[in-house]
């Protein structure tokens, strides 16, 4: 799977800061379920972290929420956490580091609730990063996650292969993929979930425009630096016409994979490269009950 640019991401991110929220309804969608699993915390958190906080809309229910604790939103890009620190108080204020969620500057075992809603997906590399949120979470404290699934563009996907053979859509790891590198990290109690929401857009150009705006278009390293030929587009939008629903509308398949897990004892093992030690049976993996 090819990995992403970093600096462009934050440059996207950081662009996109000012109209992220008012444009993000998918995002802001997705991040009010995965809070609903807060439900599972048993504890009352001293350090919560909400990995690629973006704006902060999430940041901010977190520190409502748990009004004792340190709320630390971390973010790729300064203009989104510049937009984050608004959520905190004089009282009950929220720290913002700016930091790549790949390589988290926080001291080992030190947080008690990890958060993060659509961020592990421009990870180059899922499993080290779900190693890298065990490193600081403490046993037993709560991580909930969310990412896009291999399903999501799929239409944008099919029709950029009528276009050119250039890459044009971000690949994103299966399901299957995350539970494997949660149980190579040892995380207890884990539950998986999917969902697929489909949009529909009057416009083909709704959809670019909307990518563009919250600075989720093409990121990949393997893109094109070339501009895309006149002739390109005219084929890729000919192939997305065919996709139109019965209303005539453009179709966008999203495909949302929930996590939930506890930070395993001290001494848990990881599965390695000399092979599997991991101590989660496939069967302990539970569905997330139906709403």
């Amino acid at each position: 799977m090819a990995g992403f640019d970093r600096g462009l991401l934050g440059r996207r991110f950081g662009r996109a800061a000012d109209r992220y929220a008012a444009v993000a309804a998918l995002q802001r969608e997705v991040e009010s379920r995965l809070l609903e699993g807060l439900e599972r915390m048993t504890i009352e958190p001293v350090v919560v972290l909400d990995v690629g906080s973006g704006p902060g809309r999430a940041t901010g229910v977190l520190r409502k929420r748990f009004r004792s604790a340190q709320v630390i939103a971390l973010d790729i890009a300064i203009p989104m956490l510049r937009q984050a620190r608004r959520q905190g108080s004089w009282w009950h204020p929220v720290s913002a580091v700016c930091a790549d969620a790949g390589a988290l500057p926080l001291a080992d075992g030190s947080v008690d609730l990890l958060f993060s809603s659509l961020c592990l997906q421009w990870l180059d590399d899922v499993p080290a990063t779900l190693a890298e949120f065990r490193r600081v979470l403490r046993p037993g404290g709560l991580m909930l996650v969310t990412t896009f699934g291999p399903d999501t563009l799929g239409e944008l996907r099919d029709a950029w292969v009528a276009g050119d053979a250039r890459a044009h859509v971000s690949a994103f790891a299966p399901m299957a993929a995350v539970g494997d590198a949660l149980m190579a990290q040892g995380f207890r109690d884990p539950v998986l979930d999917r969902d697929v929401f489909t949009l529909s857009y009057a416009a083909l150009d709704d959809l670019i425009g909307e990518l563009r705006a919250i600075g989720a278009n093409n990121a990949r390293r393997d893109r094109s630096r070339a501009l895309t030929g006149k002739s390109a587009w005219r084929r890729m939008r000919s192939a997305y016409d065919a996709m139109r629903d019965v209303d005539g509308r453009y179709p966008a398949t999203y495909e949302v994979i929930y996590v939930q897990a506890v930070a395993p004892d001290p001494g848990q093992p990881r599965r390695g490269a000399a092979g599997e030690i991991a101590t989660i049976p496939v069967s302990s993996i539970r569905r997330r009950p139906s709403r």
